[in-house]
């Protein structure tokens, strides 16, 4: 008798266990399913159809139009003046991310990792824009960019200038380097810490040797933090095609066609009500079959030929 209560508390404990361990499991599954799973599978049946509005206005009329968004999609791509300038600059603003954004963190996150002078000042200055809301932050810099840029000519130089908002000449390349900007804390984090993980006695017994600072960094540094930079690299090309580098915020929907990127595109795309989906979808969709064997491919090259730790 004993042996058996034994037993069957042993299995009520077990199914407790599992109980529980279902419960922490249920709702991101369910997340992941209904956001991840769902949300894919309707944007597919969304690309094959077109949605109208009804006679009363109150409604749509959903009909099948199978491979025919596709085809204005491709035709669009080559042809919309504001899809072949979103090329450009989607282009533009993921390379200059990539060699000047990725470098600058990479520097950073050194400097910071080796405690140098001022390290802290820095780290906190170069986070704080991660941490403050975006409007905020757009606010801020839209001030600085409309109002104290043109005094700063005017009293240092004498010469009268305009915003570099406001200027169609100039308000792409500002965006841009705000945009790189903006997203120094995320890399910052994420490659200091990488950084923090390097063994002392990997460093110290470099520096026995009488390494460099600078031999340190490209040697040891770099080698052992490059699955992070690969990480950053290969989800940053997704960015190509859902990048929108805070063009809403900083202009809403009164941004010139020379400006657009394809992020922007799709974003006003889905704003402009229902009856848009349909091509939205089949852009997405089209970007999704272009750029995934073009990242697993970028991925296996950055692994095969990148540095070793070894």
């Amino acid at each position: 008798m004993a042996v058996n209560r034994k037993v069957g508390s042993m299995n009520q404990r077990r199914l407790k266990e599992k109980i529980f361990f279902w419960s922490i499991l249920a709702l991101p599954v369910l997340q992941f399913c209904v956001f991840y799973i769902g949300v894919n599978f309707n944007s597919v049946l969304l690309s094959l159809q077109s949605i109208k509005m009804d006679a009363s206005g109150n409604g749509y009329i959903y009909d099948w139009v199978y491979f025919k968004n596709f085809s204005d999609c491709i035709h669009l791509l080559f042809t919309e003046y504001s899809l072949v300038q979103s090329f450009k600059n989607s282009l533009i603003a993921y390379f200059a991310g990539l060699l000047v954004g990725t470098t600058l963190s990479l520097l950073f996150s050194y400097y910071i990792y080796k405690k140098s002078l001022f390290s802290g000042v820095f780290k906190v200055m170069l986070f704080l824009p991660s941490i403050i809301s975006s409007a905020a932050m757009v606010i801020i810099f839209k001030y600085f960019m409309e109002e104290a840029y043109p005094e700063f000519m005017y009293s240092a130089f004498g010469k009268e200038v305009g915003g570099l908002l406001s200027d169609p000449d100039s308000t792409f390349t500002t965006i841009l380097v705000y945009s790189i900007w903006i997203g120094f804390g995320g890399g910052v984090l994420m490659y200091l810490g990488a950084m923090n993980s390097i063994s002392d006695s990997v460093v110290e017994a470099a520096y026995l040797d009488g390494i460099t600072p600078l031999k340190e960094f490209f040697y040891i540094t770099l080698p052992m933090i490059y699955p992070t930079l690969v990480t950053f690299i290969v989800t940053g090309i997704a960015g190509i095609f859902t990048n929108q580098m805070n063009l809403y915020t900083f202009k809403g929907i009164k941004v010139s066609y020379r400006d657009y990127t394809y992020g922007y595109y799709l974003f006003l795309k889905t704003s402009q009500g229902m009856t848009e989906y349909p091509q939205a979808a089949a852009m997405g969709i089209l970007f999704t079959i272009i750029l995934a064997p073009f990242t697993f491919l970028i991925r296996w090259l950055l692994e095969k030929y990148g540095p070793s730790t070894e």
